[in-house]
């Protein structure tokens, strides 16, 4: 098994299953942090709400710090739900 091979998304129904709901978690994740970057710029423009922008972007910050971490569990997922051996020929089974 190989860590991050686009190929692991399709070796079962289950590594579907698991692709999907992290795909969802990564535009939701990423919807977020643009927006919470796009309040805070604006929200730079008013001195009176220059504190609450910082926030914003520390808050956007992390966002985008959990999207890396998102795909490293969606692959450790992968591993621990098995099925992953039929791609070690380099050879899928959609079974």
């Amino acid at each position: 098994m190989t860590f991050f091979d686009p190929r692991n998304k399709h070796a079962s129904e289950r590594h579907r299953t698991i692709h999907v709901a992290y795909e969802i978690l990564d535009t939701l994740v990423s919807f977020s942090a643009a927006m919470l970057f796009l309040v805070g710029s604006w929200m730079f423009f008013y001195k009176s709400l220059q504190n609450p922008a910082i926030w914003c972007f520390v808050v956007g910050s992390f966002f985008f710090a959990v999207k890396p971490t998102l795909r490293l569990i969606r692959e450790i997922q992968y591993a621990a739900s098995g099925d992953l051996g039929r791609l070690v020929d380099g050879q899928e089974n959609s079974s």
